[in-house]
């Protein structure tokens, strides 16, 4: 009877990334602009990486993965966010939420292992230079970018699965700006504190394995290139500064939101922000701006469209 009476949730309505309407209507141009930046840097990059064939290597065929994962994660959130801040009522449906949970763990997920993936590259390319062709071959490339898609996939379906056949029979807001598990299974009617704790478990297995593993590798990098350089150690951090920094800016967000113990949310909402809408924006910036071969790819493309325009 009681089961009866509950009426089940059809919708949810987000809170929002603040309660100011004046502060909503100034922020929708800059949070506009960073989300055309993200998809015209992060498509730029991908199809420069296609395109130019100096770049058909296995280091720039992961970047290119790289870029289009961001890409489709700011696109998860991001376009989302910008029209709420036009709205008064910001409602996504029961779908729609569970769209999004999906997706943003599916890439997220993928976007580690995808990270570790890189360092492993990196990892045999300095410390193996001589047997790097023949152990990154292109087959085994393709392979562990595959293999990225595949493991994001199983976390996503694995952390959905938990949350999907829960009873939400009110209340329907959600404190964030979009839908992320630890706000929507507070609005649960049912005690889900073990549930809490499975959830963590699962994204805590991925998150901390992927982060020891990047954390082995660039350890093992440096002190190669520290042994067997003369000046080992601004050479090292040239090199993995780039990935370091990227690694940073991504899993120091996720790790802050789901292991902190005490939920701030104002802070949760910041952090958010910053690595659905900073971080792909930031990480083809970093890897760009320091590599030398992107750069050459670049002038070389304005030098053609150049040749191309003198021709006509």
């Amino acid at each position: 009877m009681e089961e009866a009476n509950q009426s089940v949730v059809s919708e949810f309505i987000f809170r929002g990334f603040c309660d100011s309407r004046e502060l909503q209507k100034f922020l929708l141009l800059p949070f506009s602009a960073l989300y055309l930046v993200t998809v015209l840097g992060n498509l730029f990059v991908v199809l420069l990486i296609i395109a130019d064939s100096h770049l058909h290597s296995p280091m720039y065929f992961l970047l290119a993965s790289l870029s289009f994962v961001d890409f489709c994660l700011s696109s998860v959130t991001t376009p989302k966010l910008t029209t709420d801040f036009l709205k008064d009522n910001k409602t996504i449906s029961f779908g729609g939420c569970m769209s999004q949970i999906l997706f943003i763990h599916f890439l997220a997920g993928g976007e580690m292992v995808l990270l570790v993936t890189m360092a492993y590259d990196r990892c045999v390319a300095i410390c193996k230079p001589l047997h790097y062709s023949r152990i990154m071959d292109r087959q085994k490339c393709i392979w562990l970018a595959l293999i990225s898609w595949i493991i994001g996939f199983v976390h996503a379906i694995s952390q959905l699965a938990m949350i999907l056949d829960l009873p939400f029979c009110g209340p329907r807001i959600v404190d964030s700006f979009f839908c992320d598990i630890p706000k929507v299974i507070k609005l649960a009617c049912v005690d889900t504190h073990t549930l809490r704790l499975l959830i963590n478990a699962d994204s805590g297995v991925l998150a901390v394995a992927c982060f020891i593993l990047l954390l082995i590798s660039y350890t093992y990098i440096l002190v190669t290139i520290c042994l067997h350089s003369k000046d080992g150690a601004s050479k090292a951090l040239s090199t993995c500064t780039s990935h370091i920094t990227v690694v940073v800016l991504f899993f120091g967000p996720c790790i802050f939101i789901y292991f902190w113990p005490l939920s701030i949310t104002w802070v949760d909402k910041v952090l958010s922000v910053f690595y659905t809408v900073i971080t792909p924006l930031l990480n083809p910036a970093i890897y760009t701006l320091r590599n030398k071969e992107i750069k050459n790819a670049i002038k070389r493309l304005i030098s053609q469209h150049k040749n191309t325009k003198c021709n006509f």
